[in-house]
């Protein structure tokens, strides 16, 4: 099968053409001797299957950072046919050197002009013709966000790749003359591989000057305008934060009928659909499927609306250029914490899932840098831990208070982050400066949203899905035995662990029930509620109900505390060993999160208790 590679500077629509080329079909995927899950898809070109990798956004491929490192590794090393350089058409002469270095490794090279409806507005003018006839190559003018010429592209890949097996195939019969293959071609159809000579700063130059005018001026007006506001230094970052609250807000506002109309259907499935077809089932197998594995994936499957509402907004804020600016308002703060505002950035990103975040510290060349960061990340409020949350907060909280307790809770995260980089800092050293490229503001299509949520949710229920089978069925195993024990009490294997831990969990308000969810939370968070809805014997409303006669705000606000800061999860844990290479570090990033946590708990359980007296 051919395989074509997608190169690219980072913002420059990489990830949104993927996207249009692909679907959401792609799937993430590793090659020997790469040290980064890489996505891929399969697609159809001109008859046949060909694979599409969407390689890290680098700025140089003979950088030091991990990401460059990864791509020039699978450039060199995996069998390539076609790279699809994307370029951002409005910056085309700073980025493309990039393609002088591709072409120099020998890549056959099909280059992306992207993003021409922003060239456009600037004034920029570019000869399409003219830039493939200068470059010896095919060249692609389009608006990956808009669809147009995504046609175009679509003809000129298999043409590409065909004319770069015939080159191939000439090379391997020892011909050396393109004039073979060049009868029926044009400059558009010939790969950037048999002219990688001729490819150099005087050519490219000289292609810009005769394909490519900008104008004296040109600059995003409104951008610009934007800035003077949302970057102001009193006013940015208050901003940042409203916007953020405001989101919180909607998920709520938006998410809590849709969730309750779920779990309505959920237990009418059950009384009609279920009960039925189990009535005469042994009582072993009657429990294990409706008390435990029912019960536990429809009360995780009730709150994914509001999973996906979240992952809309935070795609909304990313995919806008908001989050790069909000990354450059916090550097100045982050440094006095040994950190830079890309450390701020990966915050942002654990929000969705920790393991990709940690992965994106390649891009930091400081090690010290890179490993605070790695400290500080599994803090942020991962997916998973957000519908533990978001269950807890619909169940003990009114509608008009749940979005401060949620804003509250991301602000812990980022100041439990904060508070663990000042501590660490003297040992973790960064001696790298902080650059960072601020994209004109950019509103995303409803089809990137939808793409975007849709790739982060399957991703979700993707992983939580092989946790949460095992975990509910373990936890209903633990509940329910030894043999002739009463469901959920003292007398199981469940209730003594609980039983056992209680001196550690009660000065917390953590009780034996909300301890043992814990304890499978360190599998995975996404286990916690699931758990819960085995021991408590109940689902969706009913559990919700259940739990809020069991606990009091005070109590449940704890529990969240701890779930947010305690040990990461095992595939966090196996990730920060990979990347660190550190047994010591590790550890280190197991143990201090679940002693943070406990203190946080225990100060404010027993501050708020007192409070009450």
């Amino acid at each position: 099968m051919k395989r074509v590679a997608l190169v690219g500077m980072p913002n420059t629509g990489k990830s949104t053409l993927f996207n249009r080329l692909t679907g959401a079909n792609a799937k993430v995927g590793n090659w020997p001797g790469i040290t980064v899950d890489l996505l891929a898809a399969k697609i159809l070109l001109g008859g046949e299957m060909v694979e599409l990798v969407d390689l890290p956004g680098i700025y140089d491929l003979h950088g030091y950072s991990e990401d460059e490192s990864v791509v020039t590794q699978f450039l060199q090393h995996q069998h390539v046919d076609l790279v699809l350089l994307v370029v951002n058409a409005g910056q085309i002469e700073r980025q493309l050197p990039l393609l002088m270095q591709v072409a120099q490794m020998g890549c056959p090279t099909l280059l992306v002009l992207n993003m021409q409806d922003e060239a456009r507005k600037l004034g920029i003018t570019i000869d399409q013709s003219m830039l493939a006839d200068q470059l010896g190559m095919p060249v692609c003018l389009l608006s990956a966000k808009y669809g147009q010429g995504l046609e175009q592209l679509r003809a000129h890949l298999p043409r590409a790749l065909a004319v770069q097996t015939e080159v191939r195939a000439l090379a391997a019969n020892g011909s050396t003359g393109l004039d073979s293959v060049r009868g029926p071609l044009n400059a558009d159809d010939m790969p950037a591989s048999t002219f990688k000579n001729k490819l150099s700063e005087v050519v490219l130059e000289q292609a810009l000057r005769r394909a490519v005018f900008v104008p004296a001026q040109a600059s995003h007006a409104l951008t610009e305008k934007l800035d003077k506001v949302l970057l102001h230094p009193w006013f940015g970052l208050p901003l940042f934060f409203i916007a953020m609250a405001v989101m919180f807000t909607g998920v709520f506002v938006l998410g809590k009928p849709i969730q309750d109309g779920m779990t309505w259907i959920f237990d009418l499935l059950r009384a009609h659909l279920l009960e039925p077809a189990l009535i005469h089932a042994p009582p072993f197998l009657h429990g294990l499927l409706l008390d435990g594995l029912y019960s536990g994936l429809s009360t995780v499957a009730s709150f994914v609306p509001l999973i996906v509402l979240f992952f809309l907004g935070m795609a909304i804020v990313e995919d806008t250029g908001y989050l790069s600016r909000a990354a450059f308002l916090m550097d100045a703060l982050m440094a006095k914490f040994g950190l830079d505002g890309r450390s701020f950035v990966m915050i942002l990103m654990g929000f969705g899932c920790n393991v990709p975040a940690l992965m994106g510290t390649r891009v930091m060349r400081s090690r010290g840098l890179r490993l605070l960061t790695m400290l500080i990340i599994p803090l942020s409020l991962c997916s998973a831990r957000l519908q533990v949350f978001l269950f807890f907060i619909a169940a003990l909280f009114p509608i008009h208070i749940a979005p401060l307790v949620l804003f509250s809770l991301y602000l812990v995260s980022i100041l439990s982050a904060v508070l663990t980089a000042s501590l660490f800092k003297s040992r973790f050293v960064n001696d790298e400066p902080f650059v960072l490229e601020v994209p004109p503001y950019r509103f995303p299509t409803l089809r990137q949203m939808g793409l975007r949520g849709w790739h982060e949710v399957r991703h979700f229920l993707k992983r939580a899905t092989r946790f949460i089978v095992a975990g509910v069925v373990l936890v209903w195993l633990l509940t329910n035995f030894p043999s002739g024990a009463t469901p959920a009490s003292s007398e199981t294997w469940a209730g003594q662990l609980g039983d056992w831990l209680s001196p550690i969990f009660l000065p917390l308000g953590i009780n034996a029930k909300l301890t043992i969810a814990l304890i499978f939370g360190f599998v995975a968070k996404e286990i916690v509620i699931g758990a819960l809805a085995v021991i408590y014997v109940y689902e969706g409303g009913a559990l919700a109900a259940g739990i809020a006669r069991d606990i009091d705000w005070v109590q449940a606000y704890s529990f969240m505390l701890f779930t947010l800061i305690y040990t990461p999860c095992l595939s966090t844990i196996a990730t920060i060993r990979n990347e660190a290479k550190n047994i010591s570090f590790t550890i280190t990033a197991v143990v201090w999160p679940l002693l943070l946590a406990w203190l946080c708990s225990y100060i404010f359980y027993q501050g708020m208790r007192l409070l009450q007296l």
